[in-house]
């Protein structure tokens, strides 16, 4: 009855992200063909958005009307805002234009389907609401080096984005399978480097569309994309990768690489050997090639990559071993680290500040860099404990190009199970970062890598609900989130928001079990994990070992299921899962099982090469 109540109130206000404080009101106010918008100062951008969202036109009434304004003496943050719904007015306070904009975004949650359709006369509910958001960065990461995704859909992303009051759209511009933006003084970055021969369907066994594959934004689109999302409040972080991920600049320029020769664009997917160079004049071009990049980017962040560089052209490099005596460095990783500090004092010394993938921490971190920590939570936790800026980005929970149920009834993914519930419990404040240096996580974002999401329509069906997850994640209060009613707001504005979003079914439950780095090794070792809540009587069950991150695969020799010790099931094949996944899902038929009685499974299994693994183990019945 108490959810059944929950429900009722949320489906009349079902504002994604909640609100920290909503206060319900009795009655409606009515929108019809005389309500006027009465905006005071410094909303230029507000009220025009306004226009655009509203069945309004400007006007002095003190009814019937709209009042946007800017109230600095609110107790709010800086994006804060106060709605208040009568029967008379809507007005919206924010403590900035930012804050009268999210303020918006509310209003247009609680206005019905038919008024996002087009209707000039409909009712919004009473409400007191005063809010705020959590954390200051919160966004969404779109690669499109690998799969270039349209001008257009760009816009309409960060619309999605910025409904849900997320402000930072990371555009992720260049790859080693390709190079993304015009960059005048090198015209062969596009001419040669926003192409490749093939692309990449399957990893193993590989296979390819054969089709010739290119594409690239010019300057003057970058900058209408710019425009278009500072309009809506949304910070646009270009990502210009380095040093590694960088074979499409290497292939345009073979003089940037460390080998001499000349090589293609990549047409594989994974960590490529095929690196810049450490020279003083790869360090030039790359300063070049920022300067044209600040120049149509004002954001004071600017994402370097720093991940996933492999050393070997480097320690077989005569050349780059002379470069680490003379400059005094003791091994690769702190020529890489060198790598990083020029490039932090060059953008510091623009006004600007460095961020890049948790990598960068790897022989001693630049002073002035923030680090985004993907690879789980412990480059984020090191970095705010030695006083640096993280962005929360963990594989464990904002990885978006992982599946979001069983493969078997998905589209083809990169690996790994992140399920909506998995995304929505988790918090972007490891427990291990004390409480004064807590200030230094700025905030999270997920991320959409496109190795196998080719198209606008699966970049939003990989990308929500889960985004909206992590929305309420990133805004919401810890205490206010509650994944129920998060369910029944969802599917209200779900079907509102013209994306092709993947369906509210019953994908909305935690995996059975985990390991974790660790817990394995490279040698073969008999692992348990109880897997009793999700055993409903008896019948056919599968269990599927996904691989969600981690250096390591794991290899798993067998399964036995046990009930309160003694084995009731096998299935002995050897399967495992990694970046590649070769049959690993077991099936079993299980008797009755009575109540109270204890359900494992036990398992050979290990690390394919080390204890750096993590996984979910999925159990379903059927």
């Amino acid at each position: 009855m108490v959810h059944l109540l929950a429900a009722i109130v949320m489906n009349q206000y079902p504002i994604i992200p909640a609100p920290v404080t909503l206060i319900q009101q009795p009655g409606h106010f009515t929108f019809n063909d005389q309500t006027v918008l009465v905006a005071g100062s410094g909303l230029k951008k507000a009220s025009a958005m306004a226009r655009t969202y509203l069945p309004i036109h400007d006007g002095s009434a003190t009814k019937n009307a709209v009042v946007l304004k800017i109230d600095k003496s609110l107790n709010l943050n800086d994006e804060g805002y106060r709605l208040i719904i009568d029967e008379d007015t809507v007005e919206i306070q924010g403590k900035s234009e930012a804050g009268v904009f999210y303020g918006l975004q509310s209003l247009r949650q609680l206005m019905p389907a038919e008024a996002w359709k087009g209707a000039k006369s409909f009712e919004v509910p009473s409400v007191l609401i005063e809010d705020q958001p959590r954390f200051k960065w919160r966004g969404a990461m779109l690669d499109c080096g690998r799969n270039f995704m349209p001008k257009e859909f760009i816009k309409k992303f960060i619309d999605t984005l910025a409904l849900n009051k997320m402000n930072s759209f990371h555009w992720h511009l260049t790859e080693d399978q390709g190079w993304r933006l015009e960059i005048k003084k090198y015209p062969k970055l596009t001419e040669v480097g926003s192409k490749r021969a093939k692309t990449m369907l399957q990893y193993s066994p590989a296979k390819y569309d054969e089709t010739p594959y290119g594409g690239f934004y010019t300057q003057e689109d970058a900058k209408e994309i710019v425009k278009y999302a500072a309009d809506r409040f949304v910070n646009v972080v270009p990502e210009i990768e380095m040093p590694g991920h960088s074979q499409a600049a290497v292939a345009s320029y073979p003089e940037l690489g460390n080998t001499g020769q000349q090589l293609e664009v990549a047409t594989t997917w994974g960590v490529i050997k095929h690196v810049y160079n450490p020279e003083e004049k790869t360090i030039a071009f790359l300063k070049d090639v920022l300067d044209e990049v600040m120049a149509i980017f004002p954001s004071k962040f600017i994402h370097i990559g720093g991940d996933e560089c492999p050393k070997d052209e480097w320690k077989a490099s005569p050349r780059v071993q002379q470069l680490i005596k003379e400059r005094g460095l003791k091994d690769e990783h702190e020529m890489q680290s060198w790598f990083v500090k020029q490039i932090d004092t060059y953008l510091a010394s623009k006004g600007r500040r460095l961020i890049g993938w948790d990598e960068i921490l790897e022989g001693g971190l630049a002073p002035g860099a923030t680090v985004m920590s993907w690879r789980g939570e412990a480059g984020g936790i090191q970095a705010a404990n030695s006083g640096h800026d993280v962005v929360m980005a963990s594989t464990n929970a904002l990885y978006f190009d992982y599946y979001q149920a069983d493969p078997k009834t998905e589209p083809h993914a990169i690996g790994g199970n992140l399920p909506l519930r998995k995304v929505y419990d988790f918090d972007i404040v490891p427990a291990a970062i004390p409480a004064e240096k807590q200030h230094h996580i700025l905030g999270g974002q997920f991320q959409i890598w496109t190795e196998y999401i080719r198209t606008p329509d699966y970049v939003e069906y990989m990308a929500f609900p889960r985004g909206l997850a992590a929305a309420e994640m990133f805004w919401s209060p810890r205490s206010k989130r509650n994944f129920r009613d998060f369910i029944d707001r969802a599917r209200v504005q779900l079907p509102k928001m013209n994306i092709n979003a993947r369906p509210l079914d019953a994908n909305l439950g935690l995996p059975t079990a985990e390991w974790k780095a660790g817990q394995v090794s490279n040698a073969y070792q008999t692992k348990t994990w109880n897997i009793t809540s999700a055993i409903a009587g008896a019948g056919n069950y599968s269990i599927l070992f996904q691989y969600t991150s981690g250096a390591f695969r794991l290899d798993i020799d067998g399964i036995e299921i046990l009930v309160d010790g003694k084995v009731v099931a096998t299935d002995a094949h050897f399967g495992r899962t990694g970046n590649e996944h070769v049959d690993n899902v077991w099936k079993v038929k299980l008797p009755a099982v009575q109540s109270g009685s204890k359900v494992e499974i036990r398992a050979k299994v290990r690390g394919d090469g080390g204890g750096d693994s993590n996984g979910d183990i999925v159990v379903s019945k059927g």
